[in-house]
């Protein structure tokens, strides 16, 4: 396999999508060899299809906000690849929201459900509209229009969409009551449901609770536990609300949180009614963490600053995508963390990346570790399917199963000759794997 003559075929073709072709790069490279130990994947052209989304569907969604005036804005739905499951990827609203950022996610996608073992490919869709000052009715409007134009690729066994930045269980409902009423069935079309509709339990925190989970396995490797240990955490919604969450009652003292105005330093911990109000919070749509500074007088504000300067044991970025630097990777090594999770997608800048490998630190990609979010939307689907509601404590226990074999998959795949553990290369390998022995035995289509 030539990485460089597939990416550069691959950037004349998409000019100027720098997310998409990070994440093709990084997989590429991870997995160069394996692949080239495998000719019959070079003769089915494998990675150059791989590396293509099966379709992209963009359309526009228009609608009539509160004062009477129509709004227009652009939807997409990146279905990317189906060889293991039906497509299965969450839906953003964010004004950031591209082309290239949904088909870097939809490509991650793939592999991450690869990871779970759950029958699902990878889809990632979205719209350049933001939540943020909308009213409900707004929101809702916005949404029955986006599923007007959607509906017809979707379906319980073709593509399952979910949640993600900016689509909570607010517009996971307004969305799955549009497409049932255009189709006429109740389906498990959507997961991130209510529960009193198809949702499953743990679901909101689950994607912050299998990052703990996942990262206990790591720490294990090496001795450790997460009692004691102080954690430095970005984002405040639901990703970074599970994660504060399960690191708390595992032992852990949590002292960051972040948003786009800055980052939150609390040395007590934020437990106990400041974990109910990261949620408050985010429910007042300002996007904003000053106010906990001013409500909790023992913790500092930093605007316009992030929390990877802060000497922890654990880092744990859960915003959004290369919110760690290489300027931050320097002081994380400087700081002698010990480990370092995405919990967002592609938290890391590859030169991030680079410097933690090369330091031999204990690091994992989002692929892995966030996968606890997209297994327990596998497992609601699987709840759909049979009509049936498990409890709390048995979707937590299957959560539990799934992120410790994802680990043991990345330390089959990723430990080296000299024992170092590297998690992004065993992540990317194992998933790559999988796909791609289901696309050969599905023969070239």
């Amino acid at each position: 396999m030539n990485v460089e003559e597939i990416l550069s075929n691959l950037e004349a073709k998409h000019p100027g999508e720098k997310e998409y072709l990070q994440a093709v790069k990084e997989v590429l490279l991870s997995v160069k060899d394996v692949y080239n130990q495998h000719p019959e994947f070079e003769k089915a052209k494998i990675v150059e299809r791989m590396v293509e989304p099966d379709r992209v569907i963009s359309f526009r969604v228009t609608w009539v906000d509160d004062k009477g005036e129509v709004q227009n804005n652009l939807g997409y739905r990146v279905q990317f690849n189906n060889a293991i499951g039906p497509y299965k990827g969450g839906i953003r609203f964010h004004a950031s929201v591209n082309l290239s950022i949904l088909k870097f996610l939809g490509f991650e996608q793939t592999f991450k459900n690869a990871l779970t073992t759950l029958p699902m490919g990878g889809a990632k869709g979205g719209s350049d509209f933001s939540p943020r000052g909308k009213s409900d009715a707004e929101i809702m409007r916005f949404c029955q229009a986006f599923m007007l134009q959607l509906w017809r690729n979707l379906g319980p066994d073709r593509d399952v969409p979910a949640g993600d930045i900016g689509v909570g269980g607010r517009e996971v409902g307004y969305m799955f009551g549009m497409y049932k009423r255009l189709v006429n069935e109740h389906t498990g079309t959507f997961t991130g449901k209510g529960l009193e509709f198809g949702g499953s339990r743990i679901r909101p925190e689950a994607t912050g609770f299998g990052a703990c989970y996942f990262v206990r396995n790591m720490l294990k490797t090496k001795g450790m536990d997460f009692k004691g240990k102080k954690v430095a955490v970005s984002g405040f919604g639901n990703v970074a609300w599970g994660a504060v969450t399960k690191a708390t009652q595992l032992g852990a003292k949590v002292v960051t949180i972040s948003g786009p105005d800055g980052y939150i330093y609390d040395p007590d911990g934020i437990s106990g009614d400041k974990i109910d109000y990261m949620l408050q919070l985010r429910a007042t749509g300002d996007d904003i963490v000053e106010p906990y500074a001013t409500k909790y007088p023992g913790a500092t504000f930093f605007p316009g600053k992030r929390p990877w300067e802060q000497p922890v044991d654990i880092a744990m970025p859960c915003a959004t995508q290369n919110e760690v630097s290489k300027e931050d990777a320097d002081n994380i090594v400087k700081n002698k963390v010990a480990c370092i999770a995405e919990v967002s997608n592609m938290g890391c800048t590859p030169e991030a990346i680079d410097t933690f490998i090369a330091n031999k630190m204990m690091y994992a990609p989002g692929k892995a570790v966030n996968a606890g979010g997209v297994a327990t939307s596998g497992l609601e689907m699987s709840q759909n399917a049979m009509h049936l509601s498990w409890p709390g404590t048995e979707v937590d226990e299957r959560l539990h199963n799934i992120m410790n074999d994802i680990h043991e998959q990345c330390v089959k795949y990723g430990t080296e000759p000299d024992g170092y553990i590297n998690y992004m290369k065993g992540a990317n390998i194992a998933g790559f794997m999988k796909v791609a022995h289901a696309m050969m035995g599905q023969g070239v289509i």
